[in-house]
């Protein structure tokens, strides 16, 4: 096959050998690709999907191809790509994959363009990207795109363009700035097919963003930089479920934590947790180690910068780098950042401290270290598998709107986790049912 662009297929072998080893750790995924294979419920159905190629996502892949789909995967950040894994897809399971790790922006558009000109009937993004620039494609508004892609969707005619979208009976999305994007368009009035908020799953947020996220942030921090966390002061930046699960491994790992929120109800709980909690302000001043876990833009700002110690660590876990204002750091620096060690960049400022940077302000668990555990991810990509033939089967009866993942999925996958596990639990028996259906007997 030629239609790919990936690194080097001569890693072929070894990113099979890591695809094999996350899939014993991803047992639910297992048993829907066993029945996916029997029953070939999306066959027939192009599905481009926009996300992190790890060794997880391919297994997500070989399932979704095991139930019928044609498929081509792109990343959905230029520093998640696990190079050897987007090889294997392509030699070993004959599935496309446009995906480099450190790829510019340029590069990631063109990937973005081979996910569209595969004319998708379903989308699976991490992010929003691929539906984001469907939009902008389809009403015109060329000024949103990057140059390069911008410059190939203006040679369409407005047909093509349109008959792109037209095709899409719907879509999934894996993340939480994803699903804010998704609702914001909806609130416009501009999402032109319903989209499952995998997110929104409880078999997604309560583990993959607390447990997954936590464990994988503190891994990727540690590798790329290699200090002791007992005994610094840690600043986590956000307590949704992603900034829970990041305080409460930093804090099992020694560090002093502190929380920053602007949600009085996040700040509380973080502080019943047994956490500091402050202005970004005061915690910029005595903080060791910053990590961002927000989904907005500029958490870490010019005057958190201008107050910050030297020997700053900062790092981001939310899906865009866009949390870190790194060219406001870069004006108040002097000459260029040093890449003092693989994904940390050391920035000096005008005053002569320095602040280190790690992973362009990306995603630091994909950046440096490799995303999360597998057995995590096994919640959630059931969730997309399952998502995906649920979108395939009822997408005619839904509205253009952001729908959250119907609670039997939610319920099924918990299930076959604790099957998995070994682990059984107890059912309700019929008096128990009728008494917690009655309104008939009290004290």
């Amino acid at each position: 096959m030629d239609n790919y662009d990936v690194k080097d297929l001569a890693q072929a072998e070894g990113g099979r050998r890591r695809i094999d080893w996350a899939e014993r750790e991803m047992p639910v995924l297992r048993s829907i690709r066993e029945r996916f294979k029997k029953e070939k419920p999306l066959k027939g159905l192009r599905l481009s999907c926009c996300l992190h190629v790890t060794t997880e996502t391919a297994n997500l892949m070989i399932t979704l191809q095991e139930g019928g789909a044609d498929i081509v995967l792109t990343a959905s950040n230029p520093l998640s790509t696990q190079d050897d894994v987007a090889a294997a897809l392509v030699s070993q399971y004959e599935i496309p994959v446009y995906a480099i790790k450190g790829e510019d922006k340029v590069t990631y558009f063109k990937h973005i363009r081979a996910a569209l000109e595969h004319m998708p009937h379903m989308t699976q993004d991490d992010g929003a990207d691929l539906v984001s620039s469907l939009f902008f494609i389809e009403m015109g508004r060329f000024e949103k795109l990057e140059p390069s892609l911008a410059s190939w969707a203006q040679g369409l005619t407005a047909e093509q363009r349109t008959q792109m979208l037209a095709n899409v009976i719907g879509g999934t999305e894996e993340t939480t700035t994803g699903v804010i994007r998704l609702k914001a368009m909806e609130a416009d009035k501009v999402l032109k097919f319903p989209v499952i908020a995998v997110n929104d799953a409880l078999t997604k947020h309560l583990f993959d963003n607390r447990y997954g996220t936590g464990q994988s942030t503190v891994d990727g921090i540690i590798r790329a930089t290699n200090v002791l966390l007992a005994g610094k002061n840690f600043v986590v930046a956000g307590y949704g479920w992603c900034g829970r699960g990041l305080a409460s491994r930093a804090r099992g790992m020694g560090s002093q934590v502190i929380v920053t929120e602007i949600d009085p109800m996040k700040a509380l709980e973080a502080v019943m947790d047994g956490f500091q909690v402050m202005p970004m302000t005061e915690a910029s001043k005595i903080g060791d180690i910053f990590c961002t876990v927000t989904g907005d833009i500029n958490v870490l700002d010019k005057h958190h910068f201008e107050v910050m110690k030297d020997g700053a660590i900062v790092a981001n876990s939310g899906h865009f780098n866009v949390e870190i204002n790194i060219p406001s750091l870069a004006a108040m620096s002097v000459g260029e950042p040093n890449l003092v060690r693989p994904f940390v960049e050391q920035y000096t400022t005008k005053d002569g401290r320095k602040i280190n940077i790690l992973g362009e302000g990306r995603l630091i668990n994909l950046a440096s270290a490799e995303g999360h555990p597998a057995s995590v991810m096994d919640m959630s990509f059931a969730n997309q598998a399952l998502s995906a033939e649920y979108m395939a089967k009822n997408a005619d009866k839904l509205e253009k709107k952001v729908y959250s993942v119907p609670t039997d999925i939610d319920n099924e996958i918990a299930r076959l986790k604790l099957l998995s596990m070994g682990i059984h639990i107890d059912m309700l028996t019929d008096e128990q049912l009728h008494y917690l259906n009655s309104w008939e007997e009290g004290t």
